[in-house]
């Protein structure tokens, strides 16, 4: 009798600390969706460390994979197998042509929860970066700082086959690329970028996943390489997209990180 008393008492003191921790991993269940930041061309990930800090001090789990800078006939398919290989909700976020590439990665993975593009081209199907940057400006607004003549913008390395990487001139990327940093700041990123090749300017994007992945888009109103109004071109037609409007440059990711995490987190939570 004594036994089954103190079986009982056991069981009375074990079974609610164990309901307990059950519903506290019932919880915890509903995770962060897991955030995918691209870089853009003549940049690598740490272009990103800013929003990465941020975001991890909120709690995601966040990846900056190396965009290969190859092209959109291989970009995107290179990030797409990155993609594929996590499990969780995702948010993919693309900053200048980074945009170009998520909207072709995201295409049919089901786990990309919204896209974010920052500063970034939004290319429709059949479009090139070399198309979205040639469309005239409207009256009274200017043409971006890397378009006219290719001479005197980018250096030119020649490849092995044929192919042709470009760098932007260094001496152009402070005024063009960073002009809302301290020009110290704006010659380390001209020594530290990296290249895209040439060929990537004229490859066309396919279906885009922006027609059926709830999007958000931020505009840098003082980027002179993709202008404001380009920005805008492009975010307009993406169906019911979210557009805010940050004063800061091509580079707003640095110079107004917390506004590029605040509209992260806005559809990350939309989206959940």
């Amino acid at each position: 009798m004594k036994a089954i008393i103190l079986l009982v008492v056991v069981a009375l003191i074990i079974v609610p600390v164990f309901v307990g921790t059950a519903e506290s991993y019932g919880a915890s269940a509903a995770v962060k969706p897991s955030i995918v930041l691209v870089h853009g061309a003549w940049a690598d990930g740490s272009s990103w460390s800013p929003v990465v800090a941020h975001l991890q001090t909120a709690g995601y789990t966040v990846y900056v994979p190396p965009n290969p800078l190859r092209g959109l006939a291989s970009d995107p398919a290179y990030v797409a197998s990155f993609l594929a290989s996590i499990s969780e909700p995702i948010i993919l976020v693309g900053h200048s042509y980074g945009g170009a590439v998520i909207t072709n990665a995201a295409v049919g993975n089901p786990n990309v929860k919204a896209l974010v593009y920052v500063d970034a081209f939004a290319p429709d199907e059949g479009e090139s970066i070399g198309d979205l940057a040639s469309v005239p400006p409207p009256p009274g607004q200017s043409a971006s700082c890397v378009a006219g003549d290719p001479t005197q913008v980018f250096n030119f390395v020649p490849l092995a086959g044929g192919e042709v990487d470009l760098y932007i001139k260094p001496s152009l990327f402070p005024s063009c690329f960073a002009n809302d940093q301290p020009l110290t700041q704006a010659a380390v990123l001209a020594s530290s970028q990296r290249p895209i090749a040439l060929s990537s300017l004229t490859q066309t994007s396919g279906v885009p996943a922006w027609k059926t992945i709830p999007s958000w888009y931020l505009v840098g109103t003082i980027d002179r390489v993709i202008p404001p109004w380009a920005q805008l071109f492009m975010a307009q037609r993406i169906p019911g997209v979210t557009i805010v409007q940050v004063k800061a440059s091509h580079l707003s990711m640095l110079s107004r990180p917390e506004a590029v995490v605040g509209l992260i987190n806005t559809a990350a939570e939309a989206t959940h």
